[in-house]
């Protein structure tokens, strides 16, 4: 298992050019979206909603609105993370219903007041967004896994691709664009500092 999970590391590569026109296999797309399901979160709230466009109409609005990136538009299925809000505030049904989930009847109360104070001192909508990157992580080395190719899409113009998807921004930020499909550019050999750049042991 170990050698597996480091041959994936080094053959995931942000693919910039997808086969225009190859759709993304159902259960393939199915075993991306669940390994970002899957992801660990900050509380257990699960910060991330998945929209999956395929449309090539849409993936063309996509693509305007993420400085014309070619990947956006030919790949066979955009993946638009978005990060809750809304449903993150510490008195909402959701986080009742998840923290019922997460802690026994004695800690509850005190997981609610900890969180509570949390809310009220951080970003929320950095800190959903940085959440919703740890979904996206696991969902790119999915699909290395099944033999596709992705790339994370940072760039890009919020407000644009809410207006788009008809997103409320009350209720979700836009945290990251993921284009999956298969590639139609042979991968460079991955360029990476060494470990000892890196790492700095105390």
């Amino acid at each position: 298992m170990k050698q597996q999970l480091s041959e994936l590391f080094h053959r995931r590569y942000a693919c910039h050019a997808f086969e225009p026109g190859r759709a993304v296999a159902g259960a393939d797309l199915e075993f991306i979206l669940e390994a970002g399901r899957l992801s660990p979160s900050s509380f257990g709230l699960e910060h991330w909603k998945f929209l999956v466009v395929q449309s090539p109409e849409l993936k063309q609005a996509l693509q305007a609105a993420c400085f014309q990136q070619q990947q956006v538009g030919s790949a066979g299925a955009v993946i638009v993370i978005l990060a809750k809000l809304a449903e993150l505030q510490p008195d909402s049904s959701y986080v009742r219903k998840l923290m019922e989930r997460e802690y026994p009847a004695e800690q509850r109360a005190q997981a609610l007041d900890n969180y509570r104070s949390f809310h009220a001192a951080t970003d929320v909508r950095a800190w959903s967004v940085s959440q919703c990157h740890i979904a996206a992580a696991n969902m790119m080395l999915a699909a290395t896994a099944v033999g596709l190719d992705s790339c994370a899409i940072g760039g890009f113009l919020p407000d644009q691709v809410k207006q788009i998807l008809d997103i409320d921004p009350a209720q979700y930020e836009v945290a990251l664009i993921l284009p999956v499909g298969h590639c139609a550019e042979k991968p460079h050999e991955k360029r990476r500092l060494p470990l000892a750049e890196l790492v700095e042991y105390r």
